[in-house]
């Protein structure tokens, strides 16, 4: 997609959630702040929910919040923990190479919630995706829970919260989001293509919604795709457009979003490829060197290659597609 996502554009307030009872739920969770578990379907706007919060909630959003993504980081290796920006302050060269990555993961978790709030009285750890967390790292959360409460408020994003353990359960407030109805998705369309100067009819934005499955996010990225090929958004617009995509528009999407160093996004796209459509994950490789040689030359495009060599490798005798080609996004961040 050609400039920001309008996902990212558009970041919502909680005024402008679509689901009232969410709205409701936040209100609250700013007059009296409290560790939430947010739960509820891909797609349903958990994670702009949350960033809505916390935008109300804090005179320095961007400070005194922490997003660990539960599943990147329970898939990333000690070197890139240790390398991330947020967390290699306190992350020395000795404790690297002596940890364990469970010890390294605990660590970070426990450090995040250490330090004092920038302004205000506490500050957010969101840790999103969280479905994959494992027992041991939620036993430890219990405890860090325990440990930093006066100062520190934890909201967990997930899809499955029974799969979180009673002790975390017990010490959360419960929001559930649910997917926004075709209405609902229509009236965030709606104010989003307006503020774009984007011609539309009403039809096309239904024919939009409707296509998406109850998936917000989808949603507006399919708006944006019309948009910027059609130039408008009719019914015969949007069903031309989203019709004709494919892998390689979804592929061209998680490229975007790795560019951007938005890696849920790109990973969620990947898990789409390789759960939702059944794709190997040498099919997938195969289409980002497509779009790739699209998109970089020269220096840039000869490291991609000489890594995706490796990851080819790494796909015939490794036995998880995901990790290994969500290896190759983190490369074309760096790029």
């Amino acid at each position: 997609m050609d400039g920001p996502l309008w996902t990212e554009r558009h970041s919502p307030d909680i005024d402008d959630l679509p689901q009232s009872e969410v709205r409701e739920n936040l209100r609250r969770a700013l007059e009296e702040p409290m560790n939430l578990v947010v739960h509820g379907p891909k797609g349903s706007g958990k994670t702009a929910a949350i960033r809505a919060l916390t935008r109300e909630a804090h005179a320095h959003p961007d400070a005194d919040r922490i997003e660990i993504n539960v599943a990147d980081f329970f898939d990333s290796s000690k070197k890139e923990i240790a390398q991330d920006p947020r967390f290699e302050s306190f992350i020395d060269a000795k404790r690297r190479r002596n940890s364990s990555k469970a010890d390294l993961i605990n660590h970070v978790l426990k450090e995040s919630a250490s330090y004092a709030p920038m302004s205000g009285e506490y500050k957010t750890v969101l840790l999103d995706n969280a479905e994959g967390m494992r027992e041991d790292f939620q036993q430890a959360l219990r405890r860090v829970m325990e440990q930093y409460h006066e100062a520190t408020q934890f909201v967990i994003a997930t899809r499955q919260p029974s799969s979180l353990i009673a002790p975390i359960r017990s010490r959360c407030y419960p929001i559930p989001v649910r997917a926004p109805t075709g209405a609902e998705i229509v009236t965030v369309l709606e104010s989003i293509v307006e503020a774009e100067g984007v011609e539309y009819e009403d039809d096309g934005l239904e024919y939009v919604a409707g296509a998406s499955g109850g998936d917000l996010r989808r949603a507006i990225l399919s708006a944006q795709t019309t948009a910027e090929q059609e130039g408008e958004i009719t019914m015969q617009a949007a069903y031309e457009t989203l019709s004709s995509v494919g892998v390689d528009e979804r592929v061209q999407e998680m490229i975007a979003d790795a560019e951007a160093g938005s890696f849920t996004d790109a990973r969620s796209t990947l898990d789409e490829l390789l759960v939702d459509e059944g794709y190997s994950g040498s099919e997938v490789l195969a289409d980002v060197l497509d779009v790739a040689r699209s998109r970089y030359s020269g220096r840039e495009l000869a490291e991609l290659v000489r890594t995706a060599g490796e990851i080819d490798m790494d796909l015939q005798t490794g036995t998880t597609d995901r990790l290994h080609i969500a290896h190759l996004l983190t490369v074309l961040d760096e790029g």
